[in-house]
């Protein structure tokens, strides 16, 4: 799938692939002033929160330094029935940030399409999950204070400005989960300045960093941080201890008096250490990832002729001859191999209007793609859906 946004992340910090990710700090500019806001923007931000019903830690807002509490900006939309949905307060959020304040909208890809197609991408680009956070800052309002994440961030600025300090890490890779609690920042400054409109950075996992428009006066600044979580030798070990279940071995209490049996359990160990090397978990884990959201396609509202891959990760297509195995989300289908021209366009991950793709690919297409809906590799591309690729991803049948 290509997407404008990688493409302008790519050329902003000089990489050519995702190889380059986690591997140190950089920061650049986007040449493309148009992209940012087709991105996001504060009004859009608002929007997002004014028509759904979000709950902390989902939406969140910090005023001096600390957490506003929920009540003074959330307000229970009560029904004639008595029914009652907790909904953000616009009139007391926009009073906040009249003052100045930061709301946060975690995981901004449930709840916008646009950010929900550009995590998609992402995760194809650099076979990782990927979350997006959104922060909209005002006035001279503060953001956290010194801290570290536990997961590589693509930080994009979206709208006005904010001052930025990044510093090195204190302790090689920490973790979330770890065995020092990694609290004591390091003095060694790597960079501080404005983030503008356009710039992207590279914070990798474990540098400790701030931002703050404290001091700036009026304006704003809106930015996206793109959570990147990548596996780690810890993460193997863990699915290593869920295999272990299948042998009887393991499956034995530990003889806390004697110890026997350790030799034994020390050579299953090394066994099933050399049966499963890290490439197989890298590989388990796209297969093991669950499905995601979408609207269900449904023939009593109306045909399909719109489609899209939605797979977590880019699907995989093995040619057997007469045959094509399609393996995604842990599933593995075998289809006839004349239609190998038409899941080449449906797995693309760029979206197909079956009828422009009947002309391309034969009339295959169509029977592909009601197969790849009903098994949840594929969505139907609702309207909504569809303004995620608007103008950042090209149609699959162009």
């Amino acid at each position: 799938m290509e997407h404008r946004l990688i493409s302008a992340i790519e050329a902003a910090l000089g990489w050519s692939g995702a190889e380059q990710l986690g591997k140190g700090f950089v920061r650049g500019s986007m040449d493309d002033p148009t992209l940012v806001s087709r991105i996001m923007t504060p009004n859009r931000l608002l929007d997002i929160a004014m028509r759904r019903s979000l709950n902390r830690p989902q939406f969140r807002c910090f005023q001096k330094g600390e957490e506003v509490h929920p009540a003074i900006y959330y307000t229970d939309s009560v029904s004639p029935r008595g029914q009652s949905i907790s909904m953000v307060n616009m009139r007391s959020l926009g009073r906040l940030l009249g003052e100045g304040a930061t709301v946060i909208m975690d995981q901004a890809n449930v709840f916008d399409p646009t950010m929900e197609v550009a995590c998609r991408a992402l995760q194809w680009w650099s076979r990782e999950r990927v979350q997006v956070n959104a922060y909209l800052t005002t006035n001279d309002a503060s953001g956290f204070p010194l801290h570290w994440d536990d997961h590589d961030v693509v930080i994009v600025q979206l709208a006005g400005e904010k001052e930025w300090e990044v510093r090195a890490t204190s302790r090689a890779v920490p973790m979330y989960r770890d065995a020092d609690p990694n609290s004591t920042p390091s003095d060694e400054i790597i960079w501080s300045g404005l983030m503008r409109t356009g710039d992207v950075m590279h914070i990798p996992r474990g540098h400790w960093h701030q931002a703050t428009r404290t001091g700036s006066g009026s304006g704003k600044s809106l930015h996206v941080t793109f959570g990147i979580t990548k596996r780690t030798g810890a993460s193997w070990l863990a699915w290593l201890a869920d295999w272990c279940r299948e042998h009887e071995i393991f499956r034995h209490d530990l003889d806390r008096r004697h110890g026997t049996g350790t030799d034994a359990l020390t050579e299953a160990a090394a066994q099933l250490v050399s049966e499963r090397p890290p490439t197989d978990f890298l590989d388990a884990y796209e297969q093991a990832t669950a499905l995601p959201r979408h609207v269900p396609f449904l023939d009593i509202l109306g045909p399909l002729d719109a489609v899209v891959c939605t797979a977590h990760f880019p699907p995989q297509i093995e040619e057997r001859g007469e045959t094509v195995d399609i393996v995604a989300s842990g599933k593995r289908l075998t289809l006839a191999a004349k239609v190998l021209p038409a899941l080449r366009l449906l797995l693309s991950g760029r979206p197909v209007e079956l009828e422009r793709a009947t002309a391309v690919v034969g009339a295959e297409v169509t029977e592909a793609a009601e197969i790849l809906v009903k098994e949840e590799l594929c969505a139907v591309l609702t309207p909504e859906l569809f303004s995620g690729y608007t103008g950042l991803v090209t149609n699959a049948d162009s």
